[in-house]
């Protein structure tokens, strides 16, 4: 998996890091796939006791890669239906993995990266990270990633980010509910450390049990909701709007209703 890096520990705590520095972990086809696939792996392995999300290099990721977002333009239809398919299964997967799921956040979190800190079941920040649903300075809106993003902050306190695109501090995501904390970037290792310790002393069925038992009682992520945010991505994948944001950004140039 060149777009990732997988590590198991002795203590069955695995490291899933986002590999594709050079573009600060933007997402791509093949990044997509290999997530999608770890989950499986993981989730099926007894020796995983815990897995921990987080990024190579200075972010945790800076959303969906832009070239590959640009590809779906040219796509026809079932192609596009497809990959924004796979975009969803793949936080479907990551959600629905029965292990304790920790997100270690730095850099940039932009787009799709809010989506993967909100598959989390917690999430830590350095401070000095920046968050941001900015689909919508492209055009696109935060569809796939809409249902975990709103079960995350809730209604209300989405409204304030989820169609602004505006860009928010490490101490706003907590306020937002999106982070548990954020803490100095030289503690963010030692405050991994300290949330992935309960895990190795408690016992690993009944943390699955927890899990699960947690989104049976939450408002569930079902089959028809997913069904419904592909459809809203296909939707806007195929709008003017996203065609003249996504070539303003190739072109350098500011997008028409840009002010």
């Amino acid at each position: 998996m060149e777009t990732l890096d997988l590590h198991v520990d002795g203590d069955g705590v695995a490291w899933l890091r986002l590999n594709r520095p050079a573009v600060h972990n933007a997402m791509d086809a093949a990044m997509i796939a290999a997530l999608t696939e770890a989950a499986g792996r993981l989730g099926r392995d007894p020796a995983v006791r815990v897995v921990v999300l987080t990024g190579n290099g200075a972010s945790f990721c800076a959303g969906g890669d832009l070239g590959w977002m640009k590809a779906q333009m040219d796509a026809d239809g079932p192609s596009r239906a497809k990959n924004a398919a796979a975009l969803a299964q793949m936080l479907a997967a990551l959600d629905r993995m029965p292990k304790p799921l920790i997100g270690r956040v730095q850099g940039q979190a932009f787009g799709g990266g809010i989506g993967l800190i909100s598959v989390c079941d917690v999430a830590i920040a350095a401070q000095g990270a920046k968050f941001g649903l900015t689909e919508v300075r492209l055009g696109l809106i935060p569809a796939t990633i809409g249902p975990y993003v709103v079960a995350r902050m809730g209604a209300e306190r989405a409204r304030e980010v989820f169609f602004s695109g505006r860009v928010f501090d490490a101490d706003e995501a907590v306020r937002l509910g999106l982070l548990a904390r954020a803490v100095p970037a030289d503690g963010l290792d030692a405050a991994i450390a300290a949330e992935i310790a309960p895990y190795l002393r408690a016992a690993p069925g009944a943390v699955a049990a927890g899990k699960r038992l947690v989104a049976d009682l939450a408002a569930p992520v079902d089959d028809a909701r997913i069904a419904m945010t592909i459809a809203a991505l296909v939707a806007r994948w195929e709008s003017e709007e996203s065609a003249e944001g996504i070539a303003a950004f190739f072109e350098k140039r500011p997008a028409s209703w840009m002010r």
